[in-house]
């Protein structure tokens, strides 16, 4: 939707803990997206990530002891964000609470995995490594439907 007067689209917030079916859809696509993270120091983290939907969460994974899952035990705050590459005016920001879940994180690796690449199992595991799924609890999520 657009506001003629100003020439841009509208953003539509939605109500808060709310991901709608449009931005479900959205984040349900093998598209990146970015999740910023507050370091100890009070400045923001952000790295590109496979994303997925759980229910009303937001899901993506890393490693034990990597930055991502550093900064989240110190400070829970995180948002994620993904852009339609079809239309730069199509997106979903959702800013919440991470919790950390290691407890069937490898399926959801694998799963990702399986999304974004077309391969059963991620190929990228380092011996030892140990992962955790985190899953975004929203607060607040904006949603732009494009153009």
């Amino acid at each position: 939707m657009f506001d003629w007067s100003v020439g841009i689209p509208l953003i539509v917030e939605v109500p808060v803990g709310k991901l709608n079916d449009d931005a479900k859809e959205l984040l349900s696509q093998p598209i990146h997206a970015w999740v910023t993270t507050v370091r100890p120091d009070g400045s923001l983290h952000s790295t590109v990530v496979w994303v997925d939907v759980d229910g009303d969460d937001v899901i993506f994974n890393t490693a034990v002891g990597r930055a991502k899952e550093r900064h989240l035990r110190n400070d829970p705050r995180v948002s994620v964000s993904i852009l339609d590459p079809k239309d730069a005016f199509h997106l979903v920001s959702v800013s919440g609470t991470g919790e950390l879940e290691l407890e069937g994180a490898d399926a959801v690796i694998d799963g990702l995995a399986k999304k974004y690449l077309g391969v059963d199992s991620y190929p990228y595991r380092q011996p030892g490594e140990q992962r955790i799924t985190v899953r975004v609890k929203p607060d607040q999520v904006i949603y732009n439907p494009g153009s």
